[in-house]
């Protein structure tokens, strides 16, 4: 067939019986310029199951079915347009609904991307399939760990490969297309949903069944993935992938890092038990700017005899703002978190404790990544 022909047909195919000429001669609907690019991205999926892979009874079962049934293969196989972007290749790493991954799995994500980038030029990006509940924790993690500038974007659905309306389908190929993009390199690890890119820094599952659900709270999003292109608008300023300076290579566990809810008359017990385990920090989500309790304070000063005692991060419940430096917290040995929430504030710890223990270097970590 020849280009116009398939031109037009793509046209006609989208309903637009006046833009036909238009499509013709500006390059039109459905990303045209990118289809017939004459070298097509080569885009690796590592595939890890969630509800993108989810299969239930009915296409009305919504909510009761089960994350991780559906191969990776099986979910490109299903939206054919992939190939008018990329050649993709498929490796399935597990099959699990994202609440019951484990750290070794971020491990085994972050090496086999960096060896694929390392071996691999032709590779122009990475796509991970994953469950949404833990997917921004992933992201950041990667964010931190892949010393790439190679896109690596992270995709979800908040329906089931088997629902009505699934949503999973046209997030892959969002995905995909954006992972094949010229100007994704450089801006970290990326999350694209819902036609939208978030960065892994700043993004957060906002909503328990909505489309829309992941935002970037008051800095907002990266870009959005359209009909005729991959657009961005903004990247973030602190240190990720080719810029960090944390190496996974040799590492198959993280230090143990808990985070505990600050609320009104918050018991201290949890405190006591977490320092009695012997974990290598505490994030807390603090009330407000990061704030705690007298009590909860004194429990802290009380870690003092553990050896060594664990590091404390302040966070917050809010959402948004940032934990900023206070003299009198400071001097209780806690460090802030700026605006990473409570999870990431864990992520950044877990892997900063494999450099050091000390308190200066782990604030400067804080206030550069």
């Amino acid at each position: 067939m020849h280009l116009s022909a398939v031109l037009k047909a793509r046209c006609l195919r989208a309903g637009v019986v006046l833009g036909v000429f238009a499509c013709l001669f500006t390059g039109g609907l459905e990303g045209v310029p990118e289809a017939i690019a004459s070298e097509l991205p080569l885009v690796v999926v590592l595939s890890t199951g969630g509800t993108i892979a989810g299969r239930g009874g009915s296409s009305t079962s919504l909510t009761e079915y089960k994350a991780g049934e559906i191969l990776g293969s099986e979910l490109v196989d299903a939206v054919p347009e992939i190939k008018k972007y990329a050649s993709v290749r498929v490796e399935q790493i597990v099959n699990i609904g994202s609440t019951n991954l484990k750290t070794e799995v971020w491990l085994t994500l972050a090496k086999r991307i960096s060896e694929i980038f390392s071996t691999e030029p032709k590779v122009a990006g990475v796509v991970i399939t994953h469950g949404t509940n833990t997917l921004e924790e992933t992201a950041y993690f990667l964010n931190l760990t892949v010393k790439h500038d190679n896109p690596v974007v992270l995709v979800g659905a908040q329906r089931p490969a088997t629902a009505i309306s699934a949503d999973g389908p046209l997030n892959l190929l969002n995905a995909i297309r954006t992972a094949g993009a010229a100007d994704a390199r450089g801006k970290g690890v990326l999350v694209v949903m819902n036609d939208e890119i978030n960065g892994a820094r700043d993004v957060t599952k906002s909503n328990t069944y909505r489309a829309e659900a992941f935002r970037s709270g008051e800095l907002g999003f990266l870009g959005y993935v359209d009909a005729d292109k991959v657009s961005f608008y903004r990247a973030s300023t602190k240190r990720h992938t080719s810029r960090s300076e944390f190496d996974v290579t040799a590492l198959s566990s993280l230090p143990k890092v808990e985070i505990l809810y600050s609320y009104l008359e918050a018991g201290t017990a949890p405190i006591k038990a977490l320092g009695e385990a012997g974990v290598d920090g505490i994030v807390f989500a603090g009330t407000g700017a990061g704030g705690l309790s007298n009590p909860e304070r004194a429990a802290i000063k009380a870690l003092g005899s553990a050896n060594p005692r664990p590091v404390i991060v302040r966070s917050n419940r809010t959402g948004n703002g940032r934990v900023i430096p206070r003299k009198d917290y400071d001097a209780e040995g806690m460090v802030p978190g700026d605006n990473l929430n409570p999870q990431k504030c864990r992520i950044l710890l877990m892997l900063a404790l494999t450099k050091t223990r000390d308190l200066k270097e782990i604030r400067r970590i804080f206030a550069e990544y």
